[in-house]
């Protein structure tokens, strides 16, 4: 880690929109999944929600460029567990679809709390998942195709999202929590030393301006670290 790449990162994560996302509903085409991830990291979105039937989503996102790294996917059982967890958190859910409802994608406000409903590559969204969605918006066709490919429009959709929260200053500073941040900013930095804290049930250790971690946190951490070892070595052998 250099003090130059640890600048960039924190500059990347003083942009991310944790009230904007994409809903997936069985998109299953990996290069679909890469360049959904892909729009997604670029307009600052950090986590990306998916309900994937046949478990496509998760066989198929390791190939998406690097994007996966920048962008969490969480994966859902199913449609009703995905809309009611972001409806918890006041998200509006805006559906890509056709309807007698629908509105150009243009006239939607994006800046509240926002997850896009993408439908799969050639039903489109279903009719339960229109029926849960707050509203329908269409990206207008001028030839003679009727939709845009999955991955093209949620690129289209998320662009206009971002112009929108670009002019409402939404970008001009920090908009994660603390916590969020921080753990994010450590994750990225040093993934090894990250999956290293996870298996062992370690808290991350601190930072320094420059993105070096600080020598007393790590050597508190690596002294945890060995005493949970030995703790559990010891009730080994305590069983046998």
């Amino acid at each position: 880690m250099t003090p130059e790449r640890f600048a960039r990162l924190k500059g990347v994560l003083d942009r991310r929109q944790p009230d904007l996302t994409v809903l997936c509903e069985d998109v299953h085409k990996s290069h679909n999944i890469s360049a959904i991830l892909r729009s997604c990291d670029a307009v600052g979105v950090p986590e990306l929600h998916a309900v994937s039937p046949g478990g496509e989503w998760s066989r198929h996102r390791g190939i998406s460029g690097g994007s996966r790294k920048w962008v969490r996917s969480r994966v859902h059982r199913d449609l009703e567990a995905a809309v009611s967890g972001l409806k918890q958190f006041d998200f509006q859910i805006v559906a890509a679809h056709f309807s007698s409802q629908s509105v150009d994608y243009r006239s939607w406000d994006y800046t509240r709390p926002t997850a896009i409903l993408l439908g799969a590559e050639r039903l489109g969204v279903s009719a339960r998942a229109a029926a849960l969605a707050d509203a329908h918006i269409v990206v207008p066709m001028r030839g003679l195709v009727e939709s845009l490919n999955v991955s093209v429009a949620a690129a289209v959709i998320l662009y206009e999202a971002a112009r929108q929260r670009e002019d409402a200053g939404f970008y001009a500073s920090p908009r994660l929590d603390e916590r969020s941040y921080r753990n994010l900013l450590f994750e990225w930095s040093y993934p090894a030393a990250a999956r290293h804290c996870q298996a062992r049930g370690l808290p991350y250790p601190a930072l320094d301006a420059q993105g070096f971690i600080q020598r007393r946190e790590l050597a508190g951490a690596l002294r945890r670290d060995r005493q949970m070892a030995g703790s559990a070595r010891r009730t080994s052998g305590a069983g046998s």
